[in-house]
């Protein structure tokens, strides 16, 4: 008799996990599916597109969720009432109609079921899952950030002018324009490189928790530092390509570089670059000695 009422609740409880399951899946599959496809065939809004990097990222997200299922499985009990704030606060987003509110509505009530099911120790055991499905999250912040970006816009293209000049070519500049042979080279807000920084610090996360170097504050610091330089390194690179192909008449270069398949590969072997950084920080970078009152603070 004790057994049948041991097994009724755990059986309860997997069917109530497997329902929510079931509703998630028919709310936001669609979505998803939209998100990936967009991505992939770069069909979705240049600001949406900006979120690329969550082809990787949501899926390493359910990969790590799926990992603290053990410990998830310990944790008590425990229901927060902000859970209710945050579901009512989902449905809200996701009823509105509005593209980025409904996309917010997936990592709001993924919050929210944590906080029901295992409170504060359960939002902070899936902490980093749903950091990463959040900052995958498509939003009109690229779009928001844009019209400030014209100070990275002139550095880019006063840099592209200076080293095309060294080469011998001859090259006007006037602002964000690059005049070369006649033709003219805008470095646009959308060619400042916030898609490659975006997913550089995204997939530099990701390493830091791949390789449990997160907890390291120097290393960290110092790992996302060098990559943010990196990764505008690299665009200013990419857009002196772009310009030389341009104001040369290498239409094919140029477009294959641009809107084909040749910018990931740049891309790509960009954030493979980040992977020897990482590992050289992890070999040679060191804590730095806590200082008297940490340890004193410890050791109370």
């Amino acid at each position: 008799m004790a057994l049948q009422q041991q097994i009724k609740p755990r059986n309860t409880a997997q069917l109530l996990n497997l329902g929510i399951l079931g509703i998630l899946l028919l709310l936001y599959a669609p979505i998803l599916l939209h998100w990936i496809d967009g991505w992939l065939h770069k069909s979705i809004s240049i600001e949406h597109e900006y979120f690329s990097h969550g082809i990787i990222g949501i899926p390493f997200a359910g990969y790590i969720a799926w990992t603290n299922r053990k410990q998830w499985q310990r944790l008590p009990n425990i229901t927060h009432p902000v859970s209710i704030t945050l579901f009512i606060i989902g449905v809200i987003f996701y009823l509105s109609g509005v593209a980025e509110w409904v996309n917010l509505s997936l990592p709001v009530i993924l919050a929210g079921l944590c906080l029901w099911f295992k409170g504060i120790p359960g939002l902070k055991l899936q902490g980093f899952p749903l950091l990463l499905v959040f900052l995958a999250t498509p939003t009109a912040l690229p779009y928001l950030i844009a019209p400030y970006t014209f100070p990275l816009q002139s550095f880019i293209a006063g840099t592209a002018a200076f080293i095309l000049n060294q080469f011998g070519m001859n090259v006007v500049l006037d602002g964000i324009n690059l005049y070369v042979g006649g033709r003219i080279v805008e470095v646009a807000p959308y060619c400042a490189g916030l898609k490659m920084l975006f997913t550089t610090l995204y997939v530099s996360l990701m390493l830091l928790y791949w390789t449990d170097t997160l907890s390291s504050r120097r290393i960290t610091c110092s790992f996302l530092s060098v990559a943010v330089v990196i990764s505008v390194t690299a665009n200013i690179i990419r857009n002196t390509l772009l310009t030389f192909f341009h104001g040369t008449g290498q239409e094919g270069a140029f477009v294959w570089l641009h809107d084909s398949w040749g910018g990931d590969l740049y891309s790509a072997g960009m954030l493979l670059l980040l992977v020897p950084l990482l590992n050289w920080m992890n070999s040679n970078v060191s804590e730095a000695p806590a200082t008297q009152s940490e340890q004193e603070a410890e050791s109370v």
